[in-house]
């Protein structure tokens, strides 16, 4: 209802302004030299009306032919679009079902139709590897690595695959570009951190560990690592500082100390280590200096007094007392460790040699021997550097275990009870 009354309005309009021309009166002249023209007013507005009308029709049809390539790709582009989503679908489909052909097959097909966009690379990337094609996937990584808006993309499907082929130094040099891509990445810095240990970057993996992570053994690596004293020594001092109980860690930094001519404060960071965690290492490095076994014997009382009780601190004072022939003393600090059940095969052995010094080659002495020797087998071994991983025994502590290669798993661990087999 509405358009018809629009209409009668134009009809109206027009009807008005047509009746308007025929009562408007004039002449309009037009002179070119001899020639004259003549026209009615009302007649010449219609002519340029009509002449505007159809130039106004000419330029369309101007324009819809020039145009009309454009249209044409646009319409071309419409169809392709909506087959390489159908594609693209379908892909998804075959991806989802494990059939890697039709995956290739399909995404190759999306590709052609839509291009390289990032989500037909990555789709493409993983069809690939579906089919165990690495290298086609590799391809579509890289073209993804190249695209500004994709690349931490593309870097971490070639950061996967490096993983995988076990090429740690590309699979480094592909993690600092993929958060150089995107910084602040959780998943970028963990991935660095465990390719430090990987590769034993120990300083890159001190400075990529994690506030819970123990740093102090990362800290003594990377000072063995550096070939430049002031930043082993600097080393040295965090991996101290860092954890007082790492008994490596005391005994290097206590080393660079004395090695630049501060004995007292070498003893100190001793002092403190043992008081940390008491270790035999700690001990040797403390009364390495001194040969008179009466002053040793001091020395050591000095070293485990607020540690009187421990285990290590009580073997500590029965070796060093049994080397200087005060055999009582000796006696009353390993019958400590046999009555509150912490002796182990050393104090044990320990007894043997105490025997030997007071009893000699007698009988009394060859049974407590023997006593000892028994008690001995059944008791746990000593403390070792051990790998908690393939369990090899270490001479000394090391970052990485040599048999099995796992980095970060040698540590000191008691022994196992040694209970040989009666006869």
């Amino acid at each position: 209802m509405r358009r018809a009354l629009w209409l009668l309005l134009l009809c109206v309009v027009t009807v008005g302004v047509a009746w308007g021309l025929m009562r408007l009166g004039g002449t309009v002249e037009v002179r070119v030299g001899d020639t004259f023209i003549g026209l009615d007013l009302p007649v010449l507005l219609v002519a340029l009306a009509v002449l505007f009308l159809v130039l106004t029709t000419l330029m369309a049809i101007w324009r819809w032919f020039r145009n009309w390539p454009a249209r044409a790709r646009a319409r071309r582009e419409a169809r392709d679009r909506e087959k390489g989503e159908a594609a693209l679908t379908r892909a998804l489909v075959a991806l989802a079902a494990g059939t890697a052909d039709t995956a290739r097959l399909e995404v190759r097909r999306a590709r052609k139709l839509l291009g390289d966009k990032p989500q037909i690379l990555l789709l493409s990337a993983e069809a690939e590897r579906l089919s165990g094609s690495e290298e086609g996937a590799a391809e579509a990584f890289r073209a993804l690595a190249e695209r500004d808006d994709a690349r931490f993309l593309g870097l971490r499907g070639l950061l996967r695959q490096a993983i995988q082929k076990q090429d740690w130094p590309a699979a480094q040099k592909l993690a600092r570009e993929a958060e150089a891509a995107q910084p602040g990445a959780a998943w970028v810095r963990e991935e660095r951190a465990i390719l430090a240990l990987k590769t034993q970057d120990w300083r890159e993996a001190l400075a990529l560990a994690a506030p819970q992570s123990p740093r102090a053994p990362l800290a003594l690596a990377a000072a063995q690592q550096d070939a430049d004293p002031a930043n082993a020594a600097d080393l040295e001092r965090q991996a101290f500082q860092a954890d007082h109980s790492f008994a490596p860690a005391v005994i290097a930094h206590a080393a660079r100390l004395k090695a630049a001519g501060a004995d007292r404060k070498a003893r100190g960071v001793l002092e403190q280590g043992w008081t940390a965690a008491p270790h035999p290492d700690i001990a040797a490095a403390y009364l390495g200096d001194e040969a008179d076994p009466l002053t040793r014997v001091k020395q050591a009382e000095h070293l485990v007094q607020a540690t009187r009780t421990h285990p290590e601190s009580r073997l500590l004072l029965a070796r060093t007392a049994l080397a200087a022939s005060l055999t009582g003393r000796a006696r009353q600090e390993l019958e400590a460790l046999v009555a509150d059940g912490t002796a182990d095969a050393r104090a044990y052995l320990l007894l043997v040699e105490l025997e030997q010094e007071e009893h000699g080659d007698s009988a009394i002495g060859r049974a407590a021997e023997a006593k000892w020797l028994r008690a001995a087998t059944a008791a746990p071994s000593e403390p070792r550097w051990r790998c908690g991983h393939c369990g090899k025994v270490h001479a000394r502590w090391v970052p990485v275990c040599d048999g099995c290669g796992t980095p970060g798993e040698v540590s000191w661990q008691p022994g196992p009870a040694q209970i040989l087999p009666r006869g």
